[in-house]
């Protein structure tokens, strides 16, 4: 049975001397498996729509393991992303997280959407580092592993200055600070925008202004987050931070 979908490339991987395994997070069906056969080859008219990050419809043949694509028709390659090194990576890493965080065959067009929107926003040049902390941020519910943003972990309270607790799971305001020593500090900027990151409609975002010790805040809070409680070890985040200290240096 031929099946038509709306995806987007999350993984290709080479497979003999001249076909390619592409994963496609889709709108209808979430994430599926095909076969794309002959794509290596220059001339191939599954090549172009075999390219990581390529966004298109797909028409696959059906079957009970690995789908064979029969055609594809580009909607964006999102070229403006491949003509940065940075903003590949950012991306790279976008894509495998999603890819390691959800389960195939399972159909989520809230996520189809995020990651597209993520995608259209590198590919259009907003800080891919705040568009990554946006997408780690709402895969944390996706993962079952969402922290308390909203309130302190421990009390409940809405008001206050807060810290972030990695063992608490989540902000714990200066009363309740103290159940754990080893509780992060944050400002108060911080605070206000992992809430928001976490609620907000990403389409409606526009250009994004974040202080270099506000990122740096946010980031330690996810990495240390997700290295604790996700059990990933992605080699596009290991890439992504020696990037970062090229950029640093």
């Amino acid at each position: 049975m031929l099946v038509k979908v709306e995806g987007i490339v999350i993984r290709s991987i080479d497979y003999g001397e001249s076909n390619k395994i592409l994963t496609l997070y889709t709108r209808e069906s979430g994430k599926i498996g095909v076969m794309a056969r002959g794509a290596k080859k220059a001339n191939s008219r599954l090549s172009s729509v075999s390219q990581l990050f390529t966004y298109g419809q797909y028409l696959f043949q059906k079957s009970s393991g690995l789908g064979s694509l029969s055609q594809g028709e580009m909607i964006s390659s999102f070229r403006g992303i491949r003509e940065d090194i940075f903003r590949t990576a950012y991306a790279a890493y976008v894509v495998e997280l999603l890819d390691k965080l959800t389960e195939e065959k399972t159909p989520n067009p809230y996520l189809f959407e995020l990651v597209y929107q993520v995608l259209y926003f590198m590919h259009e040049e907003i800080d891919p580092e705040i568009l990554t902390f946006i997408f780690e941020v709402k895969m944390l519910s996706a993962a079952g592993i969402a922290p308390e943003f909203n309130k302190c972990a421990n009390c409940g309270t809405m008001e206050g200055q807060f810290v972030f607790s990695i063992r608490e799971g989540g902000f714990l305001c200066h009363k309740c600070q103290h159940i754990d020593p080893h509780h992060l500090k944050i400002s108060s900027s911080t605070a206000k925008l992992l809430r928001l990151f976490y609620h907000f409609d990403i389409t409606r975002l526009g250009q994004v202004s974040v202080k270099e010790q506000t990122k740096a805040e946010i980031k330690q809070i996810l990495t240390t987050y997700y290295d604790t409680y996700s059990g990933l070890k992605l080699k596009s985040k290991r890439f992504l931070d020696q990037l970062d200290q090229f950029k640093i240096d």
